[in-house]
């Protein structure tokens, strides 16, 4: 559902020091003209918050000419697009993922195009799009910082004041300030503490930090340490296996960590909870002994931190883990359960021809006990991908089998909208996540 957005002041550039005073003015300006305006505007009093887009790739595909869309940091279809078309230019092999190796040849390359040869007037565009579920939630501030290209020439600030049409709101119009900030990491990396202070004393504050997150970064840390909540997506980590036990590590320093690519899970943790509400399943849980799930290959986070939930729930202890690799980037885990049986986990990575938009995403899952007489043989498995791998072997037709149909909509800006109404601290997460870590220590 789209929410119409109403600019109270357009972007208005200026220096540093003066972001407050031109928000204030903007307010005062207000308050004198409300008599001549139909709809009073009001000043949102609900929650702080700070993006950071660091992401360069869509101003890199934008610049050499294989994408057109809005430089919004989404991996939409558009942007998946451009990708597959840079990668299959450039001989790499095309997955619709910036990877480490696109990145560097899109860097490289954009490198050697002149400025005004280049496919987009402003490859600095990072900022300018307003996401309009995040504005319904009537935030007071939201500060972005943007990370611009080329040589270190300091920070720029940019206000303006926008706010949401809301069709049972016809009295008036609760509007939110937003401050922009460009500079090179390096710059903004030096302005830390500026952007720590434009956050509303008093009110919630909420750091998205649309990257993957390193806790040795100063910026990240000076942010971290003045949020109520860090927001990351783990469906874009480079490296899921290290920067879910960082999360962990920044969890246990109390440091409160949303991640919206864990609410994507909820059609499967619902599922399999519901699979063994009948008592005469339930008490098979005791004898269920193997686990096995498909993710989408390309990101393993949904999947470890199932697999973590899973054993979390069932109260089984990860005692060693191993990655085979091959085709299917095989990862063994075997758990302890609490009657000292032994449990074992395999996750298989799945090649797929046409990926989804969000990297990583559950394909199947099968619950199964090597007891022939257990009823706790489950699988589960998406709507769109189908169960064949699951049902291979024959022993099928003893399994409850369930499709999983996805979340209505799984963008991470409508992720972002719910998590903001709901941010108090996830203790389900949290202790998924631990156990998710205690697996990958054993690697």
């Amino acid at each position: 559902m789209n929410t119409p957005l109403v600019a109270l002041q357009k972007p208005k550039d200026i220096s540093l020091s003066e972001i407050e005073a031109e928000l204030n003015n903007i307010w005062l300006t207000q308050s004198g003209s409300q008599g001549k305006t139909q709809a009073i505007a009001t000043r949102a009093a609900t929650f702080s918050m700070v993006v950071y887009e660091p992401e360069e790739f869509q101003q890199l595909l934008g610049g050499l000419g294989f994408y057109r869309g809005a430089i919004d940091g989404i991996h939409g279809i558009e942007t998946r697009d451009g990708i597959r078309e840079a990668q299959k230019a450039y001989d790499l092999p095309i997955t619709g993922r910036v990877d480490p190796e696109t990145l560097e040849k899109l860097r490289a390359e954009f490198a050697k195009v002149p400025p005004e040869k280049r496919a987009i007037e402003n490859v600095d565009a990072r900022g300018f799009s307003i996401s309009e579920t995040i504005a319904a939630q009537n935030p007071c501030r939201i500060i972005t910082l943007c990370p611009t290209l080329g040589e270190d020439t300091g920070v720029t600030a940019q206000v303006s004041a926008y706010c949401p049409l809301q069709n049972n709101r016809e009295e008036g119009l609760v509007c939110c300030e937003y401050v922009t900030l460009r500079g090179t990491k390096s710059a903004l990396e030096r302005v830390g503490n500026v952007v720590a202070s434009l956050m509303i004393p008093d009110l919630p504050k909420f750091v998205w930090w649309k990257a993957t997150p390193n806790p040795e970064q100063e910026l990240f840390k000076q942010l971290s340490g003045c949020s109520n909540c860090v927001i990351v997506d783990s469906c874009y980590f480079s490296d899921p296996e290290s920067e879910l036990s960082k999360m962990q590590e920044l969890i246990e320093e109390e440091t409160y960590i949303a991640d919206l690519n864990w609410h994507r899970l909820s059609p499967w943790q619902e599922l399999a909870a519901a699979a063994f509400d009948p008592p005469e399943r339930r008490v098979s849980l005791v004898d269920l002994d193997n686990i096995t799930i498909d993710y989408e290959k390309g990101n393993a986070a949904q999947a470890l931190m199932f697999l973590g939930w899973f054993a979390s729930r069932l109260g089984w202890k990860p005692v060693e883990f191993t990655e085979e690799g091959g085709d299917y980037d095989l990862k063994h885990v075997k758990f302890i359960g609490p009657k000292d049986q032994e449990i074992r986990g395999e996750l298989a990575a799945i090649p797929m021809a046409d990926t989804g938009e969000i990297p990583g995403d559950l394909v199947g899952l099968r619950l199964t006990s090597s007891n022939p007489n257990a009823n706790c043989c489950t699988i589960l498995c998406s709507e769109t991908m189908g169960c064949m791998r699951m049902e291979a072997g024959g022993s099928a037709q003893s399994c409850r089998t369930e499709q999983v149909t996805a979340a209505t909509d799984q963008k991470a800006e409508y992720l972002m909208a719910q998590q903001l109404q709901r941010w108090g601290r996830d203790v389900l997460y949290e202790e998924s996540l631990a156990v998710t870590a205690q697996i990958l220590k054993l690697g």
